[in-house]
């Protein structure tokens, strides 16, 4: 007779905080109040995005001894409250960038199919006892959606404060992905 093994009570607790990070991430994301700014409409889908970021970087950080995981999370936490505090700084002035209802349609069409996607696939992240893998796992659908919505933006007139900050996103959180794919495949993940 086979024994089949369970999640622990670690396990358990980090996947019950990862869900309420999700949740409340995808509400705060497909909730937002958008007008005819695609750099609005940015900063106020990318705060929530990265604010899940940075929540379920620190959730690692509980569980976790693996040191290359926890530089990465430490790294995930400081970078993206940095690009929170410049977002957040910028909101007003960027909300003064407008756009034609022809791009603002073509943005967010995009936007909403690339949510869609980074959802899907977070929500069928790994469910194991190995929590780094787990993590890696929920966090590498969570950059890509960051590249793809930077990517994005960028193909529309934005903001000039907020073009460093888009170019930031898509080339750090390349960066992590890579960084993580390795990480999984070390672990073998």
């Amino acid at each position: 007779m086979t024994k089949q093994m369970g999640l622990s009570d670690n396990a358990k607790d980090y996947l019950c905080r990862f869900y309420c990070i999700f949740d409340e991430m995808m509400q705060k994301m497909t909730s937002a109040e958008l007008n005819d700014s695609i750099s609005h409409n940015f900063i106020v889908q990318m705060v929530p995005h990265h604010q899940a970021a940075i929540d379920m970087s620190n959730n690692i950080l509980r569980y976790t001894t693996n040191v290359t995981l926890q530089c990465i999370a430490q790294n995930i936490v400081k970078e993206q409250t940095e690009g929170n505090e410049k977002m957040n700084g910028m909101l007003a002035c960027c909300t003064d960038c407008k756009n034609s209802c022809r791009d603002l349609c073509l943005y967010q069409h995009s936007i909403d199919a690339i949510m869609q996607k980074m959802f899907a696939q977070m929500k069928v992240s790994r469910t194991s006892n190995r929590l780094d893998c787990v993590f890696i796992s929920e966090m590498i659908p969570h950059h890509r959606g960051a590249v793809e919505m930077s990517k994005t933006a960028l193909q529309f007139c934005a903001c000039k404060e907020l073009r460093p900050i888009l170019q930031n996103i898509y080339t750090s959180q390349r960066k992590g992905i890579m960084q993580m794919a390795h990480l999984a495949s070390c672990l073998g993940c």
